[in-house]
C-alpha cells in the first residue's frame, strides 16, 4: 500500500532502456529542480532491472540516501519524493536502512530533514514507536520547534505515562526547561509522581526545583528536593552494579 503509483510506471519505462542506473534515475525523475551537478553526484554503478533491491548492499542504500538528503533543498515536496524514489524497488518497507539513515542525519545535526524523513514515515503507516516519536520531539527541539514537539508529546506518547521510558519523560522536561516553558514541566512532574513514577536521575529533579523556583513556588521545590535527596547523596560505589562490571567479577 505505501508503494507510490508513480513508481510503477517507472518500472515500466526502466524496462525499456536496458542498464540503467536505477537509483539515480530515479531519483531524478522526481525532482522539480535537477542539475547536471546533481546527477554526477548520484551516478553509480549501472544494474539491470533483475538486479534491483539484490545487488545494493544496505549500506550503499543507507549511504546513497543520506548523501541525496544532504543535497536536497529543505522543501518538504523535494524530500519526500527522494524517499518515494528510494522506495520503489523493496519489496518490503525498508525500516532498519531508513532508521541507520536518520541515524547518520542526526550526527551531522541535520534536524530539519531529520524531521521530514520522520514525517514521511509516520506517514506511510510506518515507524510508529516510542523511539521514533522521541526522536521526532529531539530534532523538533533542537530546530527551535518547541511547541510541535509539545503537541507531539501530547498526542503520542505522554497519553500513557504508564509505559514511557524515563529517558523520553526527562527528555521531554529538558525541552520544557531550555524553551522556558516551565509549567509544562513541572505539569509533566506531577503527573509522573500520581502514577508513582520516581525520577532516576537528581538532572531531572534539579531542572524540576529550577521550576518551580522560576514559577515563586518555593514550597514546592523544598518538597521535592527533600523526597529525592537521597539521589543527591549517591556516590559512584553505593549506585547497582552494571551487568559487565558483574560479569568482570565473575570472571
Amino acid at each position: 500500500m505505501w508503494r507510490p503509483v508513480l513508481m510503477a510506471k517507472l518500472v515500466r519505462q526502466f524496462s525499456l532502456l536496458g542498464p540503467i542506473q536505477a537509483q539515480t534515475v530515479a531519483y531524478i525523475h522526481n525532482q522539480t529542480t535537477v542539475t547536471t551537478t546533481a546527477l554526477k553526484l548520484h551516478t553509480v554503478k549501472p544494474i539491470t532491472q533483475c538486479q534491483i533491491g539484490e545487488n545494493v548492499s544496505r549500506n550503499e542504500k543507507v549511504n546513497f540516501l543520506v548523501k541525496i538528503l544532504n543535497d536536497l533543498d529543505d522543501s518538504k515536496e523535494s524530500v519526500y519524493n527522494a524517499l518515494d524514489a528510494w522506495v520503489a524497488w523493496e519489496q518490503d518497507f525498508p525500516i532498519g536502512p531508513l532508521k541507520e539513515a536518520l541515524t547518520g542525519l542526526e550526527k551531522e545535526h541535520q534536524w530539519h530533514r531529520i524531521i521530514h524523513v520522520i514525517k514521511w514515515m509516520l506517514s506511510k503507516g510506518q515507524g510508529t514507536t516510542m523511539g521514533t516519536y522521541g526522536q521526532l520531539v529531539r530534532a523538533l527541539d533542537n530546530d527551535h520547534r518547541a511547541e510541535e514537539a509539545h503537541d507531539v508529546w501530547v498526542k503520542k506518547l505522554g497519553v500513557d505515562l504508564h509505559s514511557v521510558p524515563w529517558q523520553l519523560c526527562h527528555q521531554m522536561i529538558g525541552v520544557y526547561y531550555r524553551n522556558n516553558m516551565m509549567e509544562q514541566a513541572v505539569r509533566l512532574f506531577k503527573r509522573l509522581e500520581a502514577f508513582d513514577r520516581k525520577p532516576r536521575d537528581k538532572k531531572v529533579v534539579k531542572k524540576v526545583c529550577d521550576a518551580y523556583e522560576i514559577l515563586g513556588l518555593i514550597e514546592e521545590k523544598e518538597r521535592v528536593l527533600e523526597k529525592y535527596k537521597s539521589l543527591f547523596n549517591e556516590t559512584p560505589s553505593s549506585k547497582k552494579p552494571s551487568r559487565t562490571s558483574k560479569k568482570k567479577s565473575k570472571g
